[in-house]
């Protein structure tokens, strides 16, 4: 296994670092990103430590490789906001073939060129799903008819009997949003998309101890990792 740092948008003032992680063996693709949004920094900081992580070999990929790209939007973070204007709404889509910002079209053509069997898009949310429907924050977000449903399901399921309080509890999300990088990829790379949100109301490590936990549910379940 090895690590090789790279960087996105090379030569321009989006530049941002991404990491790729080859397997012990041969596989298939698996792709986590972080960061599209700059005043969401639990997800930031689990996208990074587990590059740490990898870097350091305290976790090691068994197959395939792991794109790991912790921070997205740099200069959206700077500033502690969410972007202006919103990168998660200027990726391509079916119908439309360009991303409307170079900065996601820069990802895209990322996640083009290496073809993940698996997408995660970290994020938060205001709010607690479990105790208001109409909000994000604790859930994975699919698409309706998703692939993804019985894993994300699994994954759900393992997190809550995890956590004691059960208004932190996690739920599975159904909707579909034109211009995010989780339909880009789904629509038009056929990949199997989640979106995490954790919620911002909560400490900041317990967010970033759940995004962690839940992108290594995902890369075990997956075999990426024992």
């Amino acid at each position: 296994m090895f690590v090789e740092k790279s960087m996105l948008a090379p030569d321009t003032s989006y530049a941002t670092p991404y990491y790729v992680v080859s397997g012990l063996r041969p596989g298939p693709v698996f792709m986590v990103v972080s960061g599209i949004h700059g005043n969401e920094p639990a997800s930031i900081r689990a996208a990074q430590n587990l590059a740490g992580m990898f870097t350091r070999s305290e976790l090691i990929l068994l197959k395939g490789r792991l794109i790991i790209v912790p921070l997205v939007n740099k200069k959206a973070y700077r500033k502690k906001i969410r972007g202006k204007p919103d990168l998660n709404r200027s990726f391509p889509y079916r119908g439309k073939s360009k991303a409307s910002h170079s900065l996601a079209g820069a990802l895209f053509q990322l996640a083009q060129h290496h073809g993940p069997s698996w997408y995660l898009d970290l994020h938060e949310a205001n709010g607690l799903s479990q105790k208001n429907p109409k909000r994000v924050g604790q859930t994975l977000i699919i698409s309706p008819g998703s692939r993804t449903a019985r894993v994300a399901k699994q994954i759900v399921k393992r997190m809550n009997r995890s956590i004691t309080q059960s208004s932190y509890h996690f739920n599975i999300r159904r909707r579909e949003r034109n211009g995010t990088s989780r339909k880009a990829v789904r629509e038009i790379l056929g990949t199997k998309a989640v979106t995490v949100e954790t919620c911002w109301s909560l400490d900041f490590s317990l967010r970033v101890q759940y995004q962690l936990d839940i992108v290594r549910h995902f890369l075990r379940t997956t075999g990426f990792i024992g």
